[in-house]
Order: C-alpha cells, then sequence, then structure tokens
C-alpha cells in the first residue's frame, strides 16, 4: 500500500534537516511547509482502569463525546481501545463495531483507530487473530480506518495482511532497533510507522527515541514516523516530535498529567496543552 502523495496532513514524515523532500525521495520524508501544523492523534483511553482517571472514556457514548471534543481541541485523529460490558478491552468485532460507529457518528470524517495489543486475547496470537478475522462481519461504519500492530508482538506479518484484507490500513509499533529490524525484514508498508518509547527513565527517551528513528532510516523503512511517549517521558517526546516535523500523540492513554506535573482535567486539556506546544 502506497502512502498518498505529498502534501497529506494525514501522512507527515521525517525531515532529516536541509530541504524536506517528497516521500518517494526518501522513505520516511515528507512534503510539509514549515507553517504546516503537526499531526496530533489522541489516544483515548487506552489500557488504564476506570479508577485511574475520572474522565477516562470507556463506553462507545463516552468514546464518542471524547472524540468529539478531542477533534474540537485540534486532534487530528483518535486512537482507541473498545471494551466489553464489564469494561474489559475487547477486539471482538460486536465492541469494534459498536465504538467505532459510536465514534463516526459524533465526528463524521474523522479517522479513527484501535489496538490489537496482545494483550487483549491473554496472550494467545491464534485467539486475536480469529477475533480479528471476526471483522469481516462488519460494515465500512464499523471497520476503524487503521490499526496498530506492535512488531514485538508474535504473529505481527499474519495480523497485518488480514487487516489490510478487511481495508484497514496498519501502524507499526516500534520499540526499539531490533523492531525497526523486524519490519525492514517484512518488506510490508503501513501508514504511519509509530516509534513508541514505552517506558524507561526520561533522562534516557531522547536517545532512545533517536536510535529508533536512525535505525528506520539506515534500513530505509518507509512510511511516515510519529513519535511518542508515555508516562515521564510524554511531554519531552511530543516536544521532540514537534522540533523534528514528526506526527505525534496525546492522551489519558500516555499520560495523566500536564508538562509541569499538574493533573489535568482529561483528553481535551491534555489535547489543549499539546497544541499550544506544538505552535
Amino acid at each position: 500500500m502506497a502512502d498518498a502523495p505529498a502534501p497529506d496532513p494525514d501522512r507527515p514524515g521525517r525531515p532529516t534537516g536541509g530541504d524536506r523532500e517528497g516521500p518517494e525521495a526518501s522513505p520516511g520524508r515528507g512534503e510539509r511547509s514549515a507553517a504546516a501544523p503537526t499531526w496530533l492523534k489522541a489516544c483515548l483511553n487506552g489500557a488504564r482502569r476506570p479508577d485511574e482517571h475520572p474522565a477516562l472514556p470507556v463506553t462507545p457514548l463516552q468514546l464518542a463525546e471524547a472524540a468529539r471534543e478531542a477533534r474540537g481541541a485540534g486532534a487530528d485523529a483518535v486512537h482507541i481501545h473498545p471494551r466489553d460490558e464489564a469494561g474489559s478491552e475487547s477486539l471482538s468485532a460486536s465492541h469494534i463495531g459498536a465504538a467505532v460507529r459510536a465514534v463516526r457518528a459524533a465526528c463524521p470524517g474523522l479517522p479513527v483507530g484501535v489496538s490489537t495489543g496482545l494483550w487483549m486475547t491473554g496472550g494467545d496470537a491464534g485467539a486475536r487473530r480469529a477475533a480479528i478475522r471476526g471483522w469481516e462481519a462488519l460494515d465500512a461504519s464499523g471497520l476503524p480506518d487503521f490499526a496498530s500492530v506492535n512488531l514485538a508482538e508474535p504473529g505481527f506479518a499474519d495480523l497485518w495482511k488480514d487487516l489490510r484484507r478487511l481495508g484497514v490500513e496498519v501502524e507499526a509499533g516500534v520499540w526499539t532497533p531490533e523492531g525497526a529490524e523486524a519490519l525492514a525484514a517484512t518488506g510490508l508498508e503501513c501508514a504511519r510507522v509509530l516509534v513508541e518509547i514505552i517506558g524507561g527513565q526520561a533522562g534516557t527517551a531522547l536517545a532512545r527515541a533517536h536510535a529508533v528513528l536512525d535505525r528506520l532510516d539506515e534500513l530505509g523503512v518507509p512510511g511516515p514516523r510519529l513519535l511518542h511517549g508515555e508516562e515521564e517521558p510524554t511531554w519531552i517526546l511530543l516536544d521532540e516530535a514537534g522540533q523534528l516535523g514528526l506526527a505525534t500523540r496525546i492522551g489519558l492513554e500516555d499520560v495523566l498529567h500536564g508538562p509541569q506535573g499538574d493533573p489535568v482535567d482529561g483528553n481535551t486539556e491534555l489535547v489543549r496543552l499539546a497544541r499550544a506546544r506544538l505552535a
């Protein structure tokens, strides 16, 4: 699947100094003017429990309202983890479809993505693949626009192909230089490469991020990059993404506090704070 031709705000690329080249000139680089705003995705809930934040959206209606408010605050897309009736993360077609349809009804035209984290099926890659193949029962209104696939998890290549057969674009979750190598070895192309700096100390976050970004470039991995972190490194990496001209994300999935460590009201405040810093 080829990336859409630049300029396209949904396909930000990674500049490497000097003139910014078109996406066909070099992998991971896109044509964006210096004035173009950073592409920002709101990650609304993740795997967090409702008791971690009072504004965490869980139900389809809560996700829809959170998405609507995030869009109003400046989000270009949303990433959600639909839940079942007990509040547990789910990959079943019924729960995916209900959440995606609710967001689409509240936010027409807003790209909607979901996770495919292996933990949702207890580490069973076969059960995960079966659940996602069940999405064939969904019509276009219930299918997400994109889904993230973690390269550190077994079975990612088969899952990737299943998603593409469904017409769902893939975001490749790369956590380490080894993940970059695994992605390069597949020869598969994606909508975005998610450079995700998970855990670790804030003081090492930038070095770890650049190790992954550099390895992706060395291997000629195609696709625009999205850089983000979780918890303490979140704001450091959001700022770095802005400096590099990369896409990024923010939301209660990643962090519960603002840049100064203050608690936030919810996703809308996080998106507003991020937009102010990226400006």
